[in-house]
């Protein structure tokens, strides 16, 4: 995508996943497909956070679940520095699996109820064999320090605990393999807002420490602000723009991001008052039937005939700004 492909840890070329629907009892019939992630290139470098923002079942968790082979990819490349991960056998997948972790968006559905704090952190190190016996238990006890909660807690179950404790439970659990990339599928929005934010500064602490690359999935456009380097803007399985957290938020260019931005609060209420609030017109199509040309044009206030006919190029505007739409 840019020059410096080369020096990205992460690099995601046309990612596409279709879940196929059926029809049948015995002899089931694929009959249609949902275009969850339709075409995704990006790229992370090594210690930067990419956010990657858009509205409810625009294909952002299918995304990072795709890159970690949780999903198969329809097609497309992911590349982890220079290795694809499409490509690999399971078993070398699995030793992949170490230098990436995702942080789960439910902490109340992603903790096994019938497993200690102990249990759930010292597994991967177990599954791994990377410790063994009191070895598990001391560095169990040093990554529940690290993440801000009491090591004397390795013996209770997930219930005993609140949403940000069990949030950070998973932070320990996906720092427990000493990953590079860490995959945050909306970590905080499950969570209450006093607790969003120290849930977001603990992320940020151990970035610094460990020099950690995140891929942060959200749709709190305030948060993703504070702590992504670069922001990405997804419609209906697609990128519509990437820049900078400054550039984008600063000159949105695609019709998209600028209706999302007007959508956020502002404290001042003088400039509140004068600001253009964007609504857009209808729902988003379906994915199983998504529009022709591009997929925004159906609720873009200007689209012109060549936005169905077409599917817009992804092209870099000004450097380091991305933005697929025809009349940038």
């Amino acid at each position: 995508m840019t020059e410096a492909s080369n020096h990205a840890l992460l690099r995601v070329v046309e990612l596409v996943k279709h879940f196929p629907i059926t029809r049948g009892i015995i002899f089931q019939k694929q009959v249609g497909a949902v275009h969850a992630v339709d075409g995704v290139s990006f790229e992370i470098k090594k210690g930067e956070t990419l956010g990657l923002v858009g509205e409810s079942g625009c294909g952002k968790s299918t995304t990072g679940r795709t890159i970690l082979q949780l999903y198969k990819p329809t097609s497309g490349k992911v590349y982890y520095g220079e290795v694809d991960l499409t490509t690999l056998p399971s078993e070398e997948m699995r030793r992949m699996r170490r230098k990436m972790q995702m942080i789960f968006q439910d902490p109340y559905a992603s903790l096994n109820p019938r497993m200690t704090v102990g249990e759930i952190i010292g597994e991967p190190l177990i599954v791994h064999n990377l410790a063994k016996g009191s070895e598990v238990q001391d560095r169990v006890g040093r990554l529940l320090e690290l993440v801000g909660l009491n090591p004397a807690y390795v013996n209770r179950y997930p219930h005993e605990f609140s949403g940000g404790q069990r949030q950070r439970i998973g932070v320990a659990r996906a720092l427990a393999l000493q990953p590079e990339l860490i995959i945050c599928d909306e970590p905080i929005s499950a969570l209450d807002v006093s607790i969003q934010a120290q849930v977001v500064n603990l992320l940020e602490d151990l970035q610094d420490q460990f020099g950690l690359t995140y891929l942060f999935i959200a749709h709190d456009l305030s948060m993703v602000r504070h702590i992504s380097d670069r922001v990405g803007v997804m419609y209906l399985g697609k990128i519509v723009e990437l820049a900078s957290r400054n550039d984008i938020y600063a000159n949105p260019l695609h019709p998209y991001t600028k209706a999302l931005l007007s959508a956020v609060p502002v404290a001042d209420p003088l400039i509140e008052e004068k600001r253009e609030r964007i609504i857009l017109q209808g729902d988003v199509p379906s994915p199983v039937n998504p529009p022709s040309g591009c997929h925004f044009r159906t609720r873009c206030p200007l689209a012109v005939e060549l936005c169905a006919q077409k599917d817009p190029e992804w092209r870099e505007i000004t450097p380091s700004h991305w933005v697929a739409c025809h009349l940038v």
